[in-house]
């Protein structure tokens, strides 16, 4: 892999997809990370309760985190503010996924782990030792999920 992760993330974006009953749903993110845990290399990755996608998350054993080139920002910034549960983002975007071990992998995406989850846990107001963090990212709630899933495939164009 190269690059750096922080701007891979924090910056450029990444989608996080997920496929429950037939059918694939995904979304944009900007927290997240990557790191070894339980001697695995795990993503760590972070869903608002009030999420689509986090349903089809919390439904399968597997989710995928696409990376995009710079041309695509338009269609992250898409995917970031429209719901699946109002229309089919994925055919509006224009773009061609399949299945990897139960994750969607998508044909426009430069690099793809396919992961495994592991770890879930909701985020609570106590728990911050940060107090400004709750002010700032949480007034009125809808809090995060964290997940951390063992990468099991990375898949680079």
């Amino acid at each position: 892999m190269t690059g750096n992760v922080f701007d891979m993330i924090g910056k450029q974006w990444m989608l996080v997809g997920a496929e429950k009953q037939g059918k694939i749903n995904a979304m944009t993110a900007s927290w997240g990370g990557l790191g070894v845990m339980w001697g695995k290399n795990v993503a760590f990755v972070f869903i608002r309760e009030t999420r689509y996608t986090k349903e089809f998350v919390d439904n399968e054993e597997t989710f995928s985190l696409s990376f995009f080139g710079e041309e695509k920002r338009e269609m992250l910034g898409y995917m970031g503010k429209v719901s699946g549960r109002d229309e089919d983002k994925i055919e509006k975007s224009n773009l061609h996924p399949a299945l990897q071990n139960g994750a969607p992998v998508f044909e426009e995406a430069e690099l793809t782990f396919i992961c495994r989850k592991m770890y879930a846990q909701d985020m609570k107001e106590e728990c911050f030792t940060n107090k400004e963090a709750v002010k700032k990212w949480y007034d009125g709630g809808n809090y995060h999920t964290m997940y951390v899933a063992e990468i099991i495939d990375v898949i680079q164009k």
